[in-house]
């Protein structure tokens, strides 16, 4: 899954095509972090008003481009205008050009425009087309370069609160790397006591320093180049694989599957038959949102399914723990059995509580850090992320490594012959 720190339209060069739309105000280009002294360069191109037959010569001054500093995304648009007024004559908002002023801006067929941050305007702007016209539908083509320049006079098309992520993504594919590297030493060095599970548990951490390999990749050619330049086809592959093993792993976990009995009870089964297509779809969602822009219609309503299907998702996992915690419970009362039940008991609790935990700070605190945090900070929120995905893959795995005494690992074939009930 995605943490909160993940922008899914990450280049900062984004190219829109809006055609015959009605709709009072576009949003072109997501919350960028100017720096003093950034850069806004625009064209626009095949613009073209349909009105119905007889309306009076519309006023180009009702249309234009201009730019707001930023709100939550639920907030935007309800926001502007809604007290009945042109949202270009709001002082709320900063207007670059409106289409009354293109045939100055013209250079051929394209219109081109250029505008410089001031120092004391520096911050967190999102550019939106606005169309006050009634009964006017437009058409038009947009390619919006945000960007800041560098101490070197290079172009950085990372928000300011960005410009780490590439060091932050790379420094964690290391970690991820040696935290797999030592993993994969210790399954193969108690391989007499290893299970299925720590197989899946390796790919799983190769899958997710893949992961971040990619974004670094993908991050370090958007800050230089603004566009991703493939790597972004890597990060939808690794994301898609890594969401998959992660859900799935963590359900297997929670059940016990190899390691405490060889087989799925059925309703475990149909949680992992309902969070994989879940996954698909969220990934789907994740392709949709990067190759498309926010002015594209139905773009918000894929964010907002994302979300949805990875709180489902989230919620889904924690009830095979819950039964197991609730078989341990019971199995503990058994002559015979008390003792060693009651320890896996502990440990499945503590369990649940590492994935309540994880849960709640990757998709509560690490949301909440990004939006009061200063702008300039909002790396910190994504290292926050990642840190903690890291802790959670260390602890996960120090419960669970494969050694003889470790009460997990105690197959008791009257449990396995129990967990056949559905």
């Amino acid at each position: 899954v995605l943490l909160a720190c993940i922008d899914p339209s990450a280049a900062r060069i984004t190219e829109a095509s809006v055609s015959r739309d009605d709709r009072n105000t576009i949003l072109i280009a997501r919350p960028f972090g100017f720096a003093a002294g950034g850069r806004i360069d625009i064209e626009l191109s095949n613009q073209t008003l349909y009105r119905t037959p007889g309306s009076p010569k519309p006023d180009a001054s009702k249309l234009g481009i201009f730019i707001t500093k930023s709100e939550p995304d639920s907030q935007v648009e309800p926001d502007l205008g809604s007290d009945g007024t042109c949202i270009l004559e709001s002082k709320q908002v900063s207007t670059l050009f409106t289409f009354q002023e293109i045939s100055t801006l013209k250079d051929g067929d394209v219109v081109k425009y250029s505008n410089r941050i001031s120092d004391e305007y520096a911050g967190v702007y999102s550019l939106f087309f606005a169309n006050c016209l009634e009964e006017t539908v437009v058409s038009f083509n947009i390619r919006v370069s945000l960007y800041n320049i560098d101490s070197d006079g290079d172009p950085n098309f990372l928000s300011v609160g960005e410009s780490e992520l590439p060091v932050i993504y790379m420094t964690m594919f290391v970690l991820f790397t040696v935290a797999g590297a030592c993993w994969t030493a210790l399954v193969v060095k108690n391989r007499a006591n290893a299970h299925r599970i720590h197989v899946l548990m390796i790919l799983l951490v190769v899958l997710k320093a893949m992961t971040l390999l990619s974004q670094a990749g993908m991050y370090h050619l958007i800050k230089t180049t603004g566009h991703p330049d493939g790597w972004n086809i890597a990060f939808y592959v690794f994301t898609f694989f890594r969401g998959i093993f992660f859900f799935t792993t963590v359900v297997l976990v929670g059940t016990g599957w190899s390691y405490m009995k060889p087989f799925l009870a059925e309703r475990e089964k149909k949680i992992l038959m309902a969070v994989i297509p879940l996954q698909v779809v969220a990934n789907i969602a994740i392709v949709v949102l990067d190759e498309n822009t926010p002015a594209t219609r139905n773009w918000f309503t894929w964010q907002d399914m994302f979300h949805l299907l990875d709180i489902i998702c989230c919620c889904a996992i924690l009830f095979p723990i819950v039964w197991s915690i609730k078989h341990l419970r019971e199995a503990s009362q058994a002559d015979g059995k008390a003792a060693a039940n009651l320890e896996k008991l502990t440990l499945f609790r503590h369990f649940y509580v590492v994935v309540v935990s994880y849960i709640y700070f990757t998709r509560i605190v690490v949301f909440l850090l990004k939006s009061t945090m200063p702008y300039e900070y909002e790396w910190m929120s994504c290292a926050a992320g990642e840190v903690a995905t890291l802790a959670f893959y260390v602890v996960t795995g120090m419960k669970f490594k494969p050694y003889g005494s470790n009460p997990y690992f105690a197959l008791d074939s009257s449990e396995a012959g129990d967990s056949n009930a559905p």
